[in-house]
């Protein structure tokens, strides 16, 4: 059991996901995704705080060269405020199962640009399951919902364009942090200034717009802050950790097809919370664009 820590731990991340996608569902739906983006930021910032100083020994990362903050900075942008906030807005549209499948199209937008921009090569396998995924979330996501298309049904196409959207800005997330983490810096100083970045973005604006005071009014609700506050808990921090420890003690492959489970988790999640049973049309879609995703980690 000791030779999978690694693997162990990449599902651990897959779990970590699933569930802060169905307690950032729940609270958004009661306050609103932009409250719940917010507070989320807030709390995770406080418990990477506590992780840094158990694992660098500062509260705060030090030193920090300013070419490290400009990339950090961009990063944070571009995934914790804008794909974040097209994520969330996903949640509250189309529901945490669909919106992480969505998401799940990460790994597959990275093997493009990679093509593109750096001229990486694209095996036949990795072709393979590139149209295998867009071929099971196109069966997924062109089901009816509630007797009406996708095209007739404005909240679940505008879902569909969120998630989607919350897709690419992850995969710009990751590849402007990259240049930031050269030469070996550490994983969760990069992941405090990011969100110390987004952090005072996001609340900048909500105080243009008059929306703070109503943010932390929202807390005073009994059930939205516990949601946000496991939410966070298991998301940002356990979620980043776990993840963390997945890459570093499994082969990436495996890892990153192992945390490319939580659309497959969050079909029986969703029957247990929501008492939502899913279609038989929803569960061979999802199954098989998890397939595509795995298939593109296969080993050439």
């Amino acid at each position: 059991m000791s030779n999978y820590w690694g693997e162990l731990a990449a599902i651990a991340t897959s779990i970590c996901w699933s569930g802060t996608a169905l307690f950032f569902s729940y609270s958004g739906r009661k306050v609103g995704s932009g409250v719940v983006n917010r507070s989320r930021l807030l709390f995770a910032f406080l418990f990477l705080l506590i992780a840094h100083k158990m694992v660098e020994g500062t509260i705060f990362p030090t030193g920090v060269e300013p070419f490290r903050w400009g990339w950090f900075a961009v990063s944070s942008v571009l995934g914790l405020v804008l794909g974040d906030s097209f994520l969330f807005q996903a949640y509250v549209l189309i529901g945490p199962r669909l919106s992480t499948l969505l998401m799940s199209t990460v790994p597959i937008y990275s093997v493009i640009l990679g093509w593109l921009l750096f001229g990486e090569t694209i095996s036949t396998v990795e072709l393979a399951g590139i149209a295998l995924t867009v071929a099971g979330i196109g069966w997924v996501v062109t089901e009816k919902r509630g007797g009406k298309t996708v095209v007739e049904n404005k909240d679940y196409g505008k879902g569909l364009l969120f998630g989607l959207a919350g897709a690419f800005g992850q995969v710009a997330n990751l590849v402007t942090a990259r240049y930031g983490l050269v030469g070996g810096f550490s994983t969760v100083s990069a992941t405090i200034i990011r969100i110390l970045v987004a952090i005072v973005i996001m609340w900048a604006v909500a105080l243009f717009q008059g929306k703070a005071g109503y943010t932390l009014r929202q807390w005073r609700h009994p059930k939205v802050l516990p949601a946000m506050l496991a939410g966070s808990f298991v998301g940002p921090f356990l979620g980043i950790w776990f993840s963390l420890l997945a890459i570093q003690l499994a082969r990436l492959g495996i890892a990153s097809t192992l945390m490319a489970l939580p659309p497959v988790l969050l079909l029986p999640m969703e029957y247990l919370v929501y008492k939502r049973p899913p279609s038989r049309r929803g569960i061979v879609g999802t199954l098989v664009a998890f397939a595509g995703v795995a298939l593109i980690f296969v080993p050439g």
